[in-house]
């Protein structure tokens, strides 16, 4: 990881403070601008007001400074443990991310996330994540390399905030941190994961395959009921049936197995992640008693 001293920084700072200016987008989530029309050493403030998005920055030139200042509190954006709890940060370059380096901002240090193609050259090939607490606005800081052809550069990735992803103390590559990922929900988390998380699907396990890239298991999923998703997660795949995929960390070692499942999880980057996936029979004897001791946080749809 390469970090920038305090002098560095102090410096640095001292130099944005003549040659700043401000920008949104226009939803304020995303952002796409050229360094075509920025001068060299310009270096504009962008500020960023979703809890995801994407920048993409043609033919990079000077530098972006980009805050993160989502309009909802921190603790609307996830079942977090409390309003206290951390935020975690995700960034997803793009596979042909090339012409500027991205670093994080905090604390007087700069972080090291994404170099140049020129210094990876197999491009940028993680996820990576970090964690903010409530109140805290990260920063991000995304500088041009010199190169005599700029004209094949481009700098773009999508970030995702979440308050429901454990992530380090510091910048990692993980999607999602293993910690306790492999560890079976109790009954208050399978019930809570069923009004909370992005897809709920009832289904059987048809295989298992290894994602190498992302060091994950993905399992494909025969969907029998699908009661919620956030995007398309299991289309159609023929007549009164839907498939999908569901990834997870591979040293959780799952493997096919006969028997109904729910399945529940969040989607990171357009990809479905396993949260709690109790086997269906033993769901519905935990949902009975949660309904008949009126303790159940929510319901089914057409329970």
């Amino acid at each position: 990881m390469e970090v920038w001293g305090f002098r560095d920084v102090a410096l640095w700072i001292s130099f944005l403070t003549g040659f700043t200016m401000a920008s949104y987008s226009e939803d304020q989530c995303s952002w796409r601008g050229s360094g075509l029309s920025q001068a060299v050493k310009n270096v504009e403030q962008v500020w960023l007001r979703c809890a995801e998005g994407s920048v993409e920055w043609l033919y990079p030139a000077g530098a972006l400074r980009l805050t993160l200042s989502p309009r909802l509190q921190w603790s609307a954006m996830g079942p977090g443990e409390s309003s206290r709890s951390p935020v975690s940060a995700c960034i997803k370059p793009d596979q042909h991310w090339g012409g500027a380096q991205l670093y994080l901002e905090r604390d007087g240090v700069l972080e090291l996330l994404v170099g140049d193609e020129t210094s990876e050259p197999s491009g940028p090939a993680h996820v990576r994540c970090f964690s903010a607490m409530p109140g805290e606005r990260p920063a991000l800081f995304l500088q041009a390399t010199p190169h005599q052809d700029i004209s094949r550069r481009i700098a773009a990735f999508h970030y995702e905030l979440r308050g429901d992803w454990t992530a380090q103390p510091s910048v990692n590559t993980d999607p999602i941190s293993s910690e306790g990922v492999c560890r079976p929900c109790n009954n208050t988390e399978i019930l809570m994961a069923v009004c909370t998380s992005d897809f709920v699907v009832r289904g059987n396990i048809r295989s298992v395959d290894t994602d190498s890239h992302l060091k994950a298991a993905v399992i494909k999923v025969s969907a029998t009921r699908v009661f919620r998703q956030k995007f398309a997660l299991f289309p159609e795949s023929g007549r009164l049936t839907r498939s999908g995929e569901i990834r997870t960390a591979l040293l959780c070692g799952v493997r096919p197995g006969a028997g109904s499942f729910l399945f529940t999880g969040r989607v990171h980057f357009g990809e479905a992640w396993l949260g709690c996936a109790p086997r269906y029979k033993d769901f519905l004897k935990v949902y009975e008693q949660a309904k008949q001791s009126l303790t159940i946080p929510c319901t089914l749809i057409n329970d």
